[in-house]
């Protein structure tokens, strides 16, 4: 009986002991698994790397490069072109221009068809407190000469003053030192207009007595003086200033041509 139970106990011992041995090889043999696993992933990682790499460029993954190549050749091909295209534009620009100063001409000398003509246009001024010239881009050699008559699309401008052999001096209606006998349209009334520079008006001066001057009455050259033909526009009344003595009555015109944008004119030669 006693025999019995002590080989009972010794079996479960045994068991116990076994147990714990297996439970160890386990554990040793997942830990050698991993340092196994660890060993092979440093040698073999390098090696999968460069046979990705290879695969790639066999199978094209390497385009991306290749297309970032293309995509540069072809922005500066692109920026080319749009340089070619900004000189054609701007080369079309100037065309336009001088299109359009050529039909300015037309229209001039259409208007005018009285006088002899020779186009110009305006390539600076000289505008002050107490002038204003302009300088034409026509002279001597193309028959400008002094005292001709200056006029644009609207009306009087002035008159040449000065020439060398390619520009003409053109001093302008409303320079300060400027004076044009002209008429007032309605009456046949004859006035003097100076020049004055104030907000670019002429001064109406020499007003006949007997003269009835209202605000939008058309001025004309009166073709007295020896410089402007008769029958050119100047400008209109703009207001008639009244004072205490009739003779001393003044009236100030709005000049037909816009001085700040003229840029066209005609120089009538005969």
């Amino acid at each position: 009986m006693y025999n019995k139970k002590k080989a009972g106990i010794i079996g479960i011992i045994v068991t116990i002991v076994i147990l714990i041995v297996l439970v160890f090889l386990s554990n040793l043999k997942l830990n050698s698994l991993s340092y196994i696993e660890n060993a092979f992933s440093t040698i073999i990682m390098p090696i999968q790397t460069g046979y990705t790499y290879l695969k790639n460029k066999v199978t094209g993954n390497t385009n991306f490069f290749t297309n970032m190549d293309e995509l540069k050749a072809e922005n500066e091909e692109l920026k080319n072109r749009n340089s070619e295209l900004e000189q054609s534009l701007r080369e079309l620009e100037i065309i336009k221009a001088e299109n359009g100063t050529l039909k300015e001409y037309f229209d001039l000398k259409q208007k005018y068809t009285d006088y002899q003509t020779i186009p110009a246009y305006i390539i600076s001024k000289d505008i002050s407190n107490y002038s204003n010239i302009f300088v034409i881009n026509a002279g001597k050699k193309d028959g400008i000469d002094v005292n001709m008559t200056v006029i644009a699309d609207e009306g009087l401008v002035g008159y040449v003053i000065s020439v060398t052999e390619n520009t003409a001096k053109v001093q302008t209606i409303i320079d300060s030192s400027s004076a044009v006998t002209a008429t007032i349209n309605s009456t046949e009334d004859s006035i003097v207009c100076k020049g004055s520079l104030t907000d670019k008006l002429l001064k109406a001066t020499y007003i006949p007595t007997n003269a009835n001057i209202s605000e939008g009455d058309t001025i004309e050259t009166s073709g007295m003086g020896g410089i402007y033909p008769k029958g050119i526009t100047i400008g209109k009344i703009k207001q008639a200033v009244k004072m205490s003595n009739i003779l001393d009555r003044y009236a100030w015109i709005e000049p037909a041509v816009d001085f700040d944008k003229v840029e066209t004119v005609l120089v009538i030669t005969n």
